[in-house]
């Protein structure tokens, strides 16, 4: 008889599998080039052969096997691929893929399966994609470098979620810092308002000098990379067929593509940008203008909800409001985060939760204190 616990361990496998096939569907059916389209697809099937697998080993154990739908993290992933297509989920994927990875390795039965291995291959991958060439690789190039490690980029929903969070959580504090001390409610809520322009406007300001400066930097480190490229075009040929060496492509190979890329100055910049510098030539760090307004955009978004409750309502049923209405915000970003990480939506909806609300009262607790020694 096959332990409970094995049952479990059976089905949420299963599920995790069924629910990166569908996801590696969707972006398959969004991916930018048609190489990518087939790795995309090739990882489906190899996932797809996995869920099989644990149907047969529920099977084995008396289980019934269910119908394969995919969960709500994997429907939501799907609904992102569809609508901002596949490049813009892939550093997610990656890191779900990344953090997987070894997920088979204490599993006995997996032994013999080559599983492991694939799991494994799949993270690396993921990696190689979402590096700083990202869906730009050339698919056999992709294939070689699949053993090799890149950095995993920047990833979208992360940055969406931390700025909403950290909305909520600093207003809220502000506000029940403010409401702790026994202020009047206009008063709490022209603090909070004010505390949301200033945090959101203080957000957006440092994102655009963030990127800005780091597009001024990519600028000047691509003209000294030109100016290298036309005194020293042979040099530089030698460096980009060393780089595709050391990630795998077979010296002759590597040789020929660097020589076919240095023949173009436009492709051969573009290369040496990407492989050396990192840089993409075209995007350069994206736009520091629409980087501002989203982070400011992202910030008032979550600030604005323990305000909210003070516009419509005064005294204590305002403050019960504005605490219940952002413990709801502070959950759903915790179920949120579980896009990224793959946890449990309770747990980390739950943490989330008392994080956020332990900051509001120990902010209420300094302002009844302070509140109280004015008034003393």
């Amino acid at each position: 008889m096959t332990p409970q616990i094995d049952v479990r361990k059976y089905r949420r496998n299963w599920q995790d599998e069924v629910d990166s096939a569908h996801v590696y569907r969707a972006m398959a059916e969004r991916a930018s080039q048609a190489e990518l389209t087939r790795i995309y697809e090739r990882l489906a099937v190899v996932e797809e052969r996995h869920a099989t697998f644990w149907e047969e080993q529920l099977r084995k154990a008396g289980a019934p096997v269910p119908p394969r739908r995919p969960s709500w993290r994997s429907r939501t992933l799907t609904w992102m691929t569809r609508r901002f297509g596949a490049s813009w989920i892939l550093p997610t994927m990656a890191n779900l893929e990344q953090v997987n990875r070894h997920v088979y390795d204490s599993q006995p039965e997996t032994h013999g399966t080559g599983m492991r291995r694939q799991e494994a291959s799949h993270a690396r991958l993921l990696r190689t994609l979402s590096g700083p060439l990202g869906e730009g690789l050339p698919g056999g190039t992709v294939a070689r470098l699949e053993g090799r490690h890149r950095a995993i980029g920047g990833n979208a929903l992360r940055a969406a979620v931390l700025g909403a969070n950290d909305g909520l959580v600093s207003n809220l504090s502000l506000v029940m810092g403010v409401a702790g001390a026994s202020l009047s409610g206009r008063a709490i809520l022209i603090t909070g308002l004010a505390g949301m322009l200033a945090g959101a406007i203080s957000m957006a300001l440092g994102e655009w000098i963030s990127v800005q400066s780091s597009r001024e930097l990519s600028t000047h480190q691509l003209s000294v990379e030109k100016e290298e490229l036309a005194h020293a075009p042979e040099e530089e040929e030698e460096e980009l067929a060393l780089i595709y060496e050391s990630k795998g492509v077979p010296a002759q190979e590597a040789r020929e593509l660097a020589s076919h890329l240095i023949a173009n100055p436009k492709t051969a910049l573009d290369a040496l940008a990407r492989e050396e510098l990192g840089i993409d030539p075209e995007e350069l760090g994206g736009s520091p203008w629409t980087a501002a307004l989203t982070s400011f955009v992202l910030f008032a978004m979550g600030a604005v909800l323990p305000v909210l409750p003070f516009v419509f309502l005064t005294g204590l049923t305002a403050m019960v409001a504005s605490v219940a209405l952002s413990g709801l915000g502070l959950f759903l970003l915790g179920i949120t985060i579980t896009l990224l990480t793959g946890r449990g939506m309770l747990a980390s909806g739950l943490r989330q939760l008392v994080f956020g609300l332990a900051a509001a009262a120990i902010t209420f607790g300094i302002g009844r204190l302070i509140g109280g020694s004015v008034a003393g």
